[in-house]
C-alpha cells in the first residue's frame, strides 16, 4: 500500500548581496566595497552606506556628508575591493588613502547605469544629498532675489519699470 519512492527536496537560498548603485563601476557586481578616493570614504554596496571619517569616528550613512553635496559619483574614481571580507574596510583607510591619492585614476571605468541628465532631473549628473537639496533650494531664492533687485536697478537706468 505504500508507494516506495524518491523524494526529492530542494533548498533555495536566496542571499541579497545588496544592488550596486547605478554609478557604481560596470563589471564588478560581486565586490562588497568602493573605496571613494576623492572623498576618502567607502560604499557598502550590501547595506547601501557610505562609510566615512566624521571627525570622530566611521559612521554609516545613505548620503556623503553636506561638504561633498556636488560630488559627481557617476564621473568620481571608485576603487574596487574585491581582495576585502571583513565588515570594516576603513581598517586600511592609511593604505588606501596613501595608494589611491584623491584625483587617482586606475583604469577606465564605466558606470552600471546611465548618468541622469538635464532632460532627467537638472542635477547634470551630480550626486546630491537629500539634505543638500535644500541648501540649493535656499541659494537658489537669493539669487533670484539678486537678479531681480539688479534687474529693477537697470530698468530704473534706462527710464523703463
Amino acid at each position: 500500500m505504500l508507494l516506495a519512492g524518491s523524494v526529492q527536496g530542494q533548498v533555495s537560498i536566496n542571499v541579497h548581496l545588496g544592488t550596486p548603485p547605478q554609478w557604481g563601476p560596470a563589471g564588478h557586481s560581486e565586490a562588497r566595497y568602493y573605496y571613494l578616493p576623492d572623498v576618502e570614504s567607502y560604499y557598502d554596496v550590501q547595506a547601501s552606506r557610505f562609510i566615512y571619517f566624521d571627525g570622530r569616528t566611521w559612521v554609516h550613512r545613505t548620503s556623503l556628508p553636506g561638504r561633498y553635496r556636488n560630488y559627481d559619483l557617476y564621473n568620481g574614481y571608485k576603487v574596487v575591493m574585491t581582495d576585502y571580507r571583513g565588515n570594516r574596510p576603513y581598517s586600511y583607510f592609511r593604505s588606501h588613502k596613501m595608494k589611491y591619492a584623491r584625483g587617482y585614476r586606475g583604469q577606465e571605468q564605466h558606470s552600471i547605469g546611465v548618468r541622469p541628465g538635464r532632460g532627467n532631473n537638472g542635477n547634470n549628473g551630480h550626486f546630491e544629498n537629500n539634505s543638500s537639496r535644500n541648501d540649493r533650494n535656499e541659494g537658489n531664492k537669493k539669487d533670484n532675489k539678486r537678479n531681480e533687485k539688479g534687474n529693477r536697478g537697470n530698468n530704473d537706468k534706462h527710464g523703463r519699470n
